[in-house]
C-alpha cells in the first residue's frame, strides 16, 4: 500500500546548507530520477543508497536530498540512520512537522506489524477513512438494520424522510438523507450558504421531523435498555453542543448505568472530560479502553488527548502512533504525531549554525524541549567523541561534516531512565533508536498489544476507576444480537390502522404515522389530513411520490415472512379481480365516449379517483363509460367502494365480402364526401370551436373494415353532430358498418336541410 507520494522535486524554500555549489557540482538528475522510481516501487534501500551517494559527492550537503534520504531510510526500517539524516536536514533549515510524514508512517506501520501483529493495511471498513477513526467498536454497534446511516449508532427518535430512509432525528435535522442524499423534504433545494445557516441554528418545532411512531415503539420494545441509554446519550450530545458540559457529563453517566456495552460511551465521556480539562478522569477512562479494546483506535485517541492535556507529551506521542498504526488513513492523528516528533527530536536545530557545540542549557531560547526530557535522552552514535567540551552533566549536540560520517549525539550522564533494546524493531539500529524511544516515560514499545490480558493489565492506571466502568471487558460486555428474539416479534406491531391488516408497501407521513400505501392514498382522496392525528398533509399530498418506508418493509420481510406471504397473496387476488375486463369492470357514469376519439375528463370525486388509480395499478388502464341512464346496455351492474361496476361484453362490426363489400366501399366514400362538405359549409367560428374541442377530422381510410370498430372519421363525426345522447347511443350500439353509415347519412341530410339560410 502506498500511503504517500514518493520523493519528488526539492521542497520549496530548501536548498544547500552553507552555500550553493556550481551547476556542475550538483546532484545527477538521472540518478535522482532512478531513486524516485525506486522509492515509488518500494525499493527504499536502493533509494537511500542513491541519495546517500549523491550527497557524498556534493561539496556542501543539500537539505532536500537529506530529507529524501531520511524518508527512504525511514521506510526501509533503518530508523537510527533516518533520525541522523533528518538531523542533518534540520541543521540546514528548521524542520517542519509535515516533513516528518514518512517517519511517522514508518513508526506506525512498524508498530502495526511487529507489536500489534495486524495484517497489512487494506483500507476501508469501519473506522477506515479519515473522519471515521472514532467509529464504535463491534460490540457497541447495533444490528445493521437499526443503525442510523449517518452516526452508525442505534436509531434514536427515528424519523423517516420523504425518500423513505430512516435516521436519528438529530442526524436528520441538518439536511439531506445519509443514504440517497436527497433533500429531507420533497421539492426542497437548499443553497450551500442557506444550508450552513440552517445547520447553525436549531430548527423550529414545526419544522423538526416527527418521530416514526411504529419504529419508535419497536425500538423501545426490542432494545429497551439500549434505547434508553441511546436517548440519554443524544441528550448529552445536545447539551455538549450548547457548551453545557456538566449537564452533558451527567447524561453520559446516566447512560453508562444502563447501557449493555459501555466502550463507546466511556470514550465519549473521556472526550468530554478532556474538554472540561479534567484530564485525570479522562485518562482513567482511556486506560480502561486501551486495556480492554487494544485494537480500537478511539481508545488510544482519547488517551493521547488526555496525556497531552497533562503535558505528558512523550506518552501522548506513543498513543498518537498507535492511532495511525490501527488506522493509517487517519491523517489528523498522523499530523499530531509529526508535530510532537518535530518538537521532541529536532527542536534544538533552530539557528544552530552559530553555535554547534554549545550545551543545551546555554541555548534554552532556541528549544522547546522540556528539561526533564532532555536529561533522559541518551542516543549513542556509531562515532563517539569523548573530547567534547563541557561537564558530564551537559547535554551536547554534534553533527559531523560529511554525509558518510553524519550522526546526532544526545548525551546525558545522569539520565534516570535505562536504555532498553527494541529487539522487536530494527535490529540493525538497536542502540541509537532504542535509547531515544525507551527514554519515553511509561512507553515501553516492546509491550505487545495482543489478546494476552496479563500484559494489558500491567498498564499503570493512576488512582482508581469507578467500578461500574472498570468492569468493562471483552468477557462481560453485552454484544447486541443481530437477531430479535421470536417472543418479541408480534405482527400486531406492524398493523395498518386503516385496513387492520399487515402493512403492505408501508408509507410514513411527515407527522410520523405509517399506513399501507393504498390505504393512505384512498384516505387522501377524501381529505388532505392524516387519518390519525388530523395534521394537514397538503405538501405531502402535492408531491404524489410516496416512498415506501424502507426499514419497516425490511423488518417485515425478515421477521414476518409467512404473514407477509399471506398478505401478498390477498393483494394479488384483489389485483387479479380488479384486472378482469369482463366481470365487474369499473364504469364511469358521466357522458358518451366514442372509439378512438379523445374524451377529456376532470376526475375529482374520491370514488372515481380510486377507480382511476386502480386501473393504473392493475396495468389494464381501462374502464367503461356510459350515460346516467340506468346503465342500459350492460349484462348486469353493481358497485365497488362507491363506484359502479358492470359485467359487459364487447361489440365488433360484422365484416362483409364480395358484392356486399363493394357496395359498402361506395357507401363509405359517399358518406365521407357528404360529411366533409357539411363541415366545410359551417361558419368559421363554429368550426374553430369544434376543432378546439375534438381536434381535426380523421382522414378517409382505404380499407373501411380494417379497424374492428370501424373508420375513425365517422366516430369523430358522430361526436360532432348535434344529436341527442339517445340517438348517439343507438348508432354506437350498431354492429353493422353499413347500417351505421346509412344512419349518419340520414342525419347529415337532416342537419343540412334544417340549417338557416
Amino acid at each position: 500500500m502506498e500511503l504517500g507520494p514518493g520523493p519528488c522535486a526539492l521542497p520549496p524554500g530548501t536548498g544547500t546548507g552553507t552555500g550553493s555549489g556550481s551547476a556542475a557540482a550538483g546532484p545527477c538528475a538521472e540518478m535522482l530520477q532512478v531513486a524516485e522510481e525506486a522509492f515509488r516501487g518500494g525499493n527504499f534501500e536502493l533509494a537511500a543508497e542513491i541519495y546517500g551517494s549523491e550527497l557524498a559527492g556534493l561539496p556542501q550537503p543539500e537539505r532536500g536530498l537529506c530529507l529524501r534520504r531520511a524518508d527512504a531510510l525511514a521506510r526501509a526500517g533503518r530508523m537510527a540512520e533516518a533520525l541522523d539524516a533528518y538531523g542533518a536536514a534540520a541543521r540546514l533549515g528548521r524542520l517542519r512537522p509535515e516533513e516528518l510524514r514518512e517517519l511517522a508512517e514508518s513508526f506506525a506501520l512498524s508498530i502495526r506489524d511487529k507489536e500489534l501483529r495486524l495484517p497489512p493495511w487494506a483500507g476501508g471498513g469501519p473506522g477506515g477513512a479519515e473522519g471515521e477513526g472514532l467509529g464504535d467498536p463491534a460490540c457497541c454497534r447495533p444490528p445493521e438494520l437499526f443503525a442510523c446511516p449517518l452516526c452508525r449508532r442505534l436509531l434514536c427518535e427515528p424519523v423517516t424522510l420523504h425518500c423513505g430512509h430512516t435516521h436519528c432525528r438529530r442526524c436528520a435535522e441538518p439536511g439531506d438523507c445519509g443514504r440517497c442524499h436527497r433533500p429531507r423534504r420533497p421539492n426542497e433545494t437548499t443553497p450551500p450558504a442557506a444550508a450552513a445557516a440552517a445547520a447553525s441554528s436549531p430548527p423550529s418545532a414545526a419544522a423538526r421531523p416527527r418521530v416514526n411512531v411504529v419504529l419508535g415503539n419497536l425500538l423501545h420494545k426490542w432494545f429497551g435498555a439500549e434505547s434508553r441509554a441511546r436517548r440519554l446519550r443524544a441528550e448529552g450530545d445536545a447539551l455538549r453542543e450548547r457548551q453545557e458540559l456538566p449537564a452533558a457529563l451527567e447524561k453520559y453517566n446516566q447512560a453508562l448505568e444502563m447501557a449493555p456495552c459501555k466502550c463507546s460511551l466511556i470514550a465519549q465521556r473521556a472526550e468530554l472530560c478532556t474538554l472540561m480539562k479534567n484530564y485525570q478522569q479522562a485518562l482513567h477512562d482511556a486506560d480502561v479502553l486501551c486495556r480492554n479494546k487494544p485494537h480500537w483506535p478511539a481508545g488510544h485517541y482519547v488517551k493521547a488527548k488526555a496525556l497531552s492535556g497533562l503535558e505528558r507529551t512523550e506518552e501522548a506521542l506513543k498513543e498518537f502512533l498507535y492511532c495511525v498504526a490501527l488506522n493509517p488513513e487517519w491523517s489528523s492523528m498522523k499530523k499530531e504525531a509529526q508535530k510532537i516528533m518535530c518538537e521532541m527530536f529536532f527542536p534544538a536545530f533552530e539557528n544552530v549554525h552559530d553555535s554547534l557545540t554549545a550545551p543545551f542549557s546555554s541555548r534554552t531560547s532556541h528549544t522547546r524541549l522540556k528539561p526533564a526530557f532532555l536529561s533522559s535522552i541518551n542516543t549513542q552514535s556509531a562515532v563517539e567523541d569523548s573530547s567534547v567540551a563541557g561537564s558530564s552533566k551537559d547535554t551536547v549536540f554534534r553533527l559531523t561534516k560529511t554525509p558518510s560520517q553524519e550522526s546526532d549525539v544526545f548525551r546525558s550522564s545522569d539520565s534516570p531512565v535505562p536504555h532498553h533494546v527494541l529487539d522487536l524493531y530494527f535490529e540493525d539500529n538497536k542502540k541509537s533508536l532504542g535509547a531515544i524511544l525507551s527514554s519515553l516515560p511509561g512507553v515501553g514499545l516492546k509491550r505487545k498489544l495482543s489478546n494476552d490480558m496479563r500484559d494489558l493489565q500491567s498498564l499503570d492506571v493512576p488512582n482508581k476507576i469507578p467500578k461500574k466502568d472498570a468492569d468493562v471487558s471483552p468477557e462481560n460486555t453485552a454484544v447486541t444480537s443481530s437477531e430479535i428474539p421470536a417472543t418479541l416479534v408480534d405482527a400486531s406491531d406492524f398493523e395498518c390502522s386503516l385496513c387492520m391488516r399487515l402493512f403492505y408497501e408501508p408509507v410514513t407521513t411527515p407527522c410520523g404515522h405509517t399506513f399501507c400505501l393504498k390505504c393512505l392514498e384512498r384516505c387522501l382522496d377524501h381529505n388532505p389530513h392524516c387519518p390519525l392525528c388530523k395534521e394537514k398533509l397538503s405538501e405531502f399530498l402535492a408531491s404524489r411520490t410516496y416512498k415506501k418506508t424502507v426499514l419497516t418493509e425490511e423488518l417485515i420481510v425478515r421477521y414476518l415472512p409467512e404473514e407477509l406471504s399471506e398478505r401478498k397473496k390477498v393483494y394479488e387476488e384483489e389485483m387479479k379481480e380488479l384486472s378482469n375486463l369482463n366481470k365487474d369492470v369499473p364504469i364511469f357514469v358521466c357522458t358518451m365516449a366514442f372509439p378512438t376519439i379523445p374524451c377529456p375528463l376532470h376526475v375529482f370525486e374520491p370514488r372515481y379517483r380510486l377507480m382511476i388509480r386502480r386501473c393504473m395499478e392493475t396495468g389494464t388502464k381501462q374502464f367503461g363509460m356510459c350515460l346516467a341512464d340506468e346503465l342500459k346496455g350492460v349484462l348486469s351492474h353493481g358497485q365497488r367502494d362507491g363506484y359502479n361496476t358492470a359485467n359487459i361484453e364487447y361489440l365488433e362490426d360484422k365484416k362483409v365480402e364480395g358484392p356486399e363489400y363493394e357496395e359498402l366501399v361506395r357507401l363509405h366514400d359517399s358518406v365521407y364526401d357528404q360529411a366533409v362538405a357539411w363541415f366545410t359549409s359551417l361558419k368559421d367560428n363554429m368550426k374553430v370551436q369544434i376543432l378546439n374541442h375534438f381536434g381535426s377530422m380523421p382522414g378517409k381510410e382505404p380499407e373501411p373494415q380494417s379497424n374492428p370498430s370501424g373508420p375513425a372519421w365517422y366516430w369523430w363525426l358522430l361526436a360532432v353532430l348535434p344529436l341527442e345522447n339517445r340517438a348517439q347511443l343507438a348508432i354506437l350500439a350498431m354492429t353493422s358498418l353499413k347500417d351505421r353509415l346509412i344512419a349518419i347519412r340520414r342525419v347529415l341530410i337532416f342537419v343540412t336541410r334544417k340549417r338557416p339560410r
